[in-house]
């Protein structure tokens, strides 16, 4: 059954024959293996075109400052599910990735089409105002400004400053780095509170600002969380913990509903 418009017959990333290996016009053989980093790799996989050595930096910075931090929900749904299924390294990866959603990971995809918005309208008006125009409908239909606030970096997300003197250092255009300040100084008085640029709105704003396409926004934290899942799940072969993690969780959680009578409760 034919859902929705379907136009398109062809695909421009790859194909192949019995001696070569076409990815994006290039062979991968004779061109690009052992020529080309991951990083390079990427970049050139979504866009076609090889980076130039300031969008390697910041797109390399990105993904090295978003890839691990300690046990976070999509690390501890990982290694408690390879504690419960161990044989299944793929299904505890896609445990932790499936996680990535508008709070954890995948904020950096809200917050830079929010700092695109912002710099798209400020073609017509000035930066101030255009970021309290897009903050201001933000707030009017209740929803949250994605990329600000932390619960541990109070005063300063130590990288989101990095990833900005990266970005300040590789050259790159600063739009994006500029609109985000700007929501930054306006949230006070706009939201009545003073919330910090967290490493979910600098990671937009750097990657933006580097010519990055904001359609593929999401998937350089889900690749590069990737990575950490993976070291997690060799460590957890090696020292499990998963089960430590999910008897955590049922001790820290009480039981608030009714219960037959002369029930007396267990130690869990």
């Amino acid at each position: 059954m034919k859902i929705g418009r379907q136009e398109h017959r062809s695909s421009s990333i790859s194909t192949s024959n019995a001696d070569t290996i076409v990815v994006r016009g290039k062979d991968l053989c004779g061109e690009l293996l052992g020529q080309t980093s991951f990083t390079d790799y990427f970049w050139f996989l979504l866009t076609g075109a090889m980076p130039d050595s300031r969008q390697r930096q910041v797109l390399d910075s990105t993904l090295v400052a978003i890839a691990e931090h300690g046990l976070v929900p999509s690390v501890q749904a990982s290694r408690m599910t390879l504690a419960a299924a161990p044989e299944a390294l793929q299904g505890a990866v896609a445990a932790g990735i499936l996680g990535c959603g508008s709070v954890i990971l995948g904020a950096a995809e809200n917050a830079g089409r929010m700092l695109a918005d912002v710099v798209a309208r400020s073609s017509t008006m000035s930066l101030k105002e255009a970021a309290s125009a897009v903050v201001g409908e933000m707030r009017a239909a209740k929803r949250p400004i994605p990329g600000y606030g932390h619960p541990l970096h109070k005063g300063e997300d130590p990288r989101a400053s990095k990833l900005f003197a990266v970005a300040t250092a590789a050259g790159v255009s600063d739009r994006h780095r500029a609109a985000a300040k700007m929501v930054e100084s306006l949230l006070p008085e706009l939201t009545g509170k003073h919330l910090v640029m967290n490493v979910s709105a600098a990671i937009p704003a750097v990657l933006l600002d580097a010519g990055f396409p904001v359609g593929a926004l999401k998937g350089v934290p889900i690749l590069a969380r990737t990575a950490s899942l993976i070291a997690h799940l060799l460590e957890e072969q090696i020292k499990p913990i998963g089960f430590v993690l999910s008897h955590a969780g049922s001790k820290a959680v009480g039981y608030d509903g009714s219960v037959p009578s002369g029930f007396v409760a267990g130690e869990a």
